[in-house]
C-alpha cells in the first residue's frame, strides 16, 4: 500500500500543470467600460484564438444590421473557388435583362460588392431581389461610392440564378450556412427575410458575439478552417482593398484608409480619420447601432463588439459618439 501510494504521488508531481487561462488584455477593463458607456451589450477578444476579454454575456444572439454584408463578401469568395463567378465578370452575365441597357451591361460583380455599382438605395429599406434589380442607376457605374441595400439584394438575385443554372439549391442563406457556417461551427441565431421571403443580404442576421467571433477568426486564418481553404484565397484577398470612390471600403468589408467619400455611412466610422494609427491589415464589419467584427491579422486579435440599436436616434440623424479608434486603441495598448 506504501509502495502505491509513493507511486501514485510521484506520478501526480510528474503531471504537467494545467495550463494557466491567458490573462485579460491590459486595456480590458477600459475597453469594456466604454463600450457599455455607448449602450454596450457585448465585448468579445480573442488573440490567437484565445479569450483575452470578455463581457459577462456573449452567447445571446444580436442583430448584425449591416455586419451581414461582409458574409456576403465571403460568400462571394466561396462562390469563386466553386467556379460559379469572377469578380470582374459584368452582372449582365446573369441579369439577362440588364443586357439592353448600356450602362447596366457594364456592372461587374466587383463593382456591386464595393457599392459602387451606381444604384442609389435607402440604407436600411431593401427592396426585394427583383425590384432592386429594376432600380434605374443615379451615377456612372464605378464612379461613385453608395451606400444601401440594393447592391447586395442584387448579388443575392446573381446567387439565386448561378446557383439554379448548376441545378443546385437557389438560396443564398443555405448556400452561406453549407459552404462557410456549418464547416467553421456557427450557429445562426436568426436571419430575417424581405419582402420576397428571400434572405436579406445587406442586413437581417443574428449571431452571438462568441459566433461572430468564428466568422473573424475563419478570416485572420485566411480562410481556412483545419487547413483547408474553404474560399478561393485570391478573391478572399480582393475583399480587403478598397475602390478608387472609397478607398475605406473593399468588397464588403471597411478598412483604415483615407478616403475622399463624403457619405454619412463612410463618416459613421472614425477609421478613415485615423487610417496612420491603426494597423494597416485591420478589416471591419459594421452595422447600424456600432455593431462591429474587428479582424487584425497582425497583432493575431479577433474583437467583436455588440449595441442596442437606438433606431430613434438613428432616424433624426444623432450620433453616438462611439469611437472605432478611440476602443480599438485600448485593447491595442497604443
Amino acid at each position: 500500500m506504501k509502495r502505491t501510494i509513493l507511486l501514485l504521488a510521484a506520478a501526480v508531481a510528474a503531471a504537467p500543470a494545467p495550463a494557466a487561462e491567458p490573462s485579460p488584455l491590459p486595456g480590458c477593463a477600459a475597453a469594456l467600460a466604454y463600450s457599455d458607456a455607448h449602450a454596450g451589450v457585448a465585448v468579445l477578444v480573442l488573440e490567437n484564438g484565445k479569450i483575452r476579454c470578455s463581457s459577462a454575456d456573449t452567447s445571446t444572439p444580436q442583430e448584425l444590421w449591416s455586419g451581414t454584408k461582409s458574409l456576403v463578401g465571403l460568400m462571394a469568395a466561396a462562390a469563386v473557388q466553386d467556379g460559379l463567378l469572377t469578380l470582374d465578370e459584368a452582372a449582365a452575365d446573369t441579369l439577362s435583362e440588364w443586357k439592353s441597357d448600356p450602362a447596366k451591361a457594364k456592372i461587374t460583380l466587383r463593382q456591386l460588392l464595393s457599392m459602387t455599382s451606381g444604384q442609389a438605395s435607402a440604407v436600411g429599406r431593401p427592396q426585394s431581389y427583383l425590384d432592386s434589380v429594376k432600380l434605374p442607376l443615379a451615377a456612372t457605374p464605378g464612379s461613385k461610392f453608395q451606400y444601401g441595400p440594393a447592391p447586395m439584394q442584387i448579388f443575392g438575385e446573381i446567387m439565386r440564378r448561378k446557383l439554379v443554372a448548376k441545378g443546385e439549391d437557389g438560396d443564398p442563406r443555405r448556400y452561406i450556412e453549407r459552404r462557410i457556417l456549418a464547416p467553421i461551427g456557427v450557429t445562426v441565431g436568426d436571419w430575417r427575410s424581405g419582402p420576397d421571403g428571400a434572405p436579406l443580404m445587406p442586413q437581417g442576421l443574428l449571431l452571438a458575439a462568441t459566433e461572430w467571433a468564428k466568422i473573424g477568426e475563419f478570416v485572420r486564418r485566411g480562410g481556412t478552417q483545419d487547413g483547408k481553404a474553404l474560399v478561393d484565397a485570391a478573391a478572399l484577398a480582393e475583399l480587403f482593398k478598397g475602390s478608387e470612390a472609397n478607398p475605406a471600403y473593399g468588397l464588403t468589408w471597411w478598412l483604415p484608409r483615407a478616403s475622399p467619400a463624403s457619405d454619412a455611412v463612410t463618416r459613421s466610422t472614425d477609421i478613415t480619420q485615423h487610417a496612420g494609427t491603426l494597423p494597416s491589415d485591420m478589416v471591419v464589419a459594421a452595422g447600424a447601432g456600432d455593431q462591429r467584427l474587428y479582424v487584425i491579422p497582425s497583432r493575431q486579435l479577433t474583437i467583436v463588439r455588440q449595441a442596442k440599436l437606438d433606431i430613434m436616434a438613428l432616424a433624426a440623424g444623432r450620433k453616438s459618439g462611439w469611437s472605432d479608434a478611440h476602443f480599438v486603441g485600448l485593447l491595442l495598448g497604443d
